[in-house]
């Protein structure tokens, strides 16, 4: 039923765009969601404090209250806040909004409301974007899509309607993507990568970073995952970064709808030059950063403290990221990166020498090949990195999986690792690393194999998958390739001949019917 809500939804706000650009567009709609929810919320909080008011066998019971007594105690904020409900003050609740929806001032009215919600929750401040009164919009349209937002049902229940509007959330957000294209990639990862480096890690306890975080969807996975397997939401503390200041406000939104603590740093900043954490040792490490890019260098960086395998160059960033999370993590940590392939076998610049350091360290744990069109944004493959800082087993071994050829189409376009791969790809590594109850770890070919790093140092410390799981993924040596053009060059020469002999005997066939030629 909410897969065809959301299909629904989508399909009429993207009609109400018009000639908006999408990657303006999303902070609109996503801003009314949150109005909506937080409105929503407040409401269902509002309707339980009033039955349970009056329900003697209740500890909240108001015994002889007059209507005025159960008035202000409604009007108490703690009731609220210690459900992780916001406060709304009677002007930006979502009644008075779509009362108002009609009228060309609209846009003004939603962005006072996003500013008394912002003075009573501090939480808030800074990341409702208030831009609605300047929407580029077509006359009534913003109008149109509050009457639409006012159609999302958030339930009578606190904690069913966070569920909703979080899944709302994310497949607009994902859908944004898709439609951006190119940059809307950049803060949104598919959820089947998410899914794989959660599966992996496990993170179930303690800090959870992520320096890059775009729109907070690694946070998310984190804490579904927690909840599937029997945790509580505040077992794990969130700490990320981004340094855009619209996408770092996405993913506030994101965490404050699901009622996620978090700690986003004091502001948007770039992570290398201005590290909101610099003090942090995470338990957990996911990240997905941008591919190899070429601008990041601060001459402020000489000589950083992060850099414990090698200066990383300054026209690519790949290991700069990779050591920037090796450094944040606990001595027990686990990190989960995704980056380019190039990543795995670049010799230039360095990076080389950076990987074999890291290769001989022991701090790389398990190298995962993705399948290519995966991603909204690029068809460059990609890889996913596993790094530890002290192995608690296998030591002087690195695991090797290969899953670009266990994808599954979703379009013409795009695919993704169902649950069922990522499923194996995590009951693999668990396996591999000796888990309670994970069962024993076997090399399959063509898929894994664990690797002792002197047959890594014998490759160049080159840690592309397809090198050592098996013969099948190997790209073919020159040898190969001379026999199997001698053999596609006789098959031509006999096609060729058969073919001469066919065109003699049709000139045969014809000459005996009169036309020569």
């Amino acid at each position: 039923m909410l897969e065809t809500t959301k299909k629904t939804l989508w399909a009429t706000a993207d009609k109400l765009r018009a000639n908006m650009d999408a990657a303006e567009y999303k902070h609109l709609v996503l801003g009314l969601i949150f109005v909506k929810y937080t409105s929503d919320t407040f409401a269902a909080r509002r309707a339980e404090l009033m039955r349970r008011f009056g329900d003697s066998t209740d500890p909240y019971h108001l015994s002889d209250a007059t209507d005025d007594l159960i008035e202000s105690e409604l009007e108490d904020r703690d009731y609220y806040k210690e459900v992780n409900v916001f406060w709304v003050p009677e002007a930006a609740r979502w009644e008075s909004i779509r009362a108002a929806a009609k009228q060309p001032e609209i846009g003004k009215r939603i962005d006072e409301a996003l500013s008394l919600v912002e003075v009573e929750n501090p939480k808030l401040k800074g990341i409702l974007d208030k831009r609605f009164a300047r929407a580029q919009l077509p006359d009534g349209k913003l109008g149109e899509l509050v009457d639409l937002v006012s159609t999302i049902g958030f339930g009578q229940d606190a904690a069913q309607a966070r569920d909703v509007l979080g899944e709302v959330y994310e497949y607009f957000l994902g859908m944004f993507a898709s439609a951006e294209g190119k940059r809307g990639g950049q803060f949104y990862t598919p959820r089947s990568i998410v899914k794989t480096l959660v599966a992996v890690l496990a993170p179930h306890h303690g800090k959870v970073y992520d320096p890059c975080c775009g729109s907070g969807g690694m946070f998310v996975q984190s804490e579904e995952f927690i909840e599937a397997h029997g945790g509580k939401l505040g077992d794990v503390s969130i700490y990320g970064q981004e340094a855009n200041p619209t996408t770092w406000r996405l993913a506030a939104m994101n965490l404050a709808i699901r009622g996620i603590e978090f700690n986003l740093g004091r502001e948007p900043a770039d992570t290398f030059v201005r590290d909101q954490h610099p003090d942090l040792r995470a338990d957990f490490i996911l990240a997905n950063p941008p591919f190899n890019i070429s601008d990041w260098w601060h001459a402020s960086l000489m000589g950083d403290a992060r850099w414990h395998y090698g200066d990383p160059p300054q026209g690519n960033a790949n290991y700069a990221w990779l050591q920037h999370m090796l450094h944040h993590l606990k001595p027990t940590g686990r990190a989960g990166i995704v980056l380019a392939n190039g990543s795995m076998s670049s010799p230039q610049n360095g990076e080389g020498e950076i990987r074999r350091a890291m290769v001989e360290a022991d701090v790389v744990e398990v190298m995962v090949a993705l399948p290519g069109q995966l991603f909204f944004n690029t068809q460059i493959p990609a890889c996913l990195w596993f790094l530890v800082k002290e192995k608690r087993a296998r030591q002087g071994e690195v695991l090797f999986i290969d899953a670009r050829k266990i994808a599954t189409m979703i379009s013409r376009v795009q695919c993704e690792l169902t649950n069922e791969v990522v499923e194996r790809i995590g009951a693999t590594v668990a396996a591999w690393r000796g888990e309670t109850g994970a069962g024993a770890y076997q090399d399959v070919a063509g898929y894994c194999r664990t690797v002792p790093l002197a047959e890594i140092s014998e490759h160049g410390h080159v840690l592309t998958p397809g090198r050592y799981v098996g013969a099948e993924e190997v790209e073919d040596n020159d040898e190969e390739f001379a026999d199997k053009m001698q053999k596609l060059t006789e098959k031509l020469g006999e096609q060729m001949a058969r073919g001469a002999e066919l065109d003699q005997l049709i000139r045969q066939k014809l000459g005996a019917l009169g036309y020569e030629f």
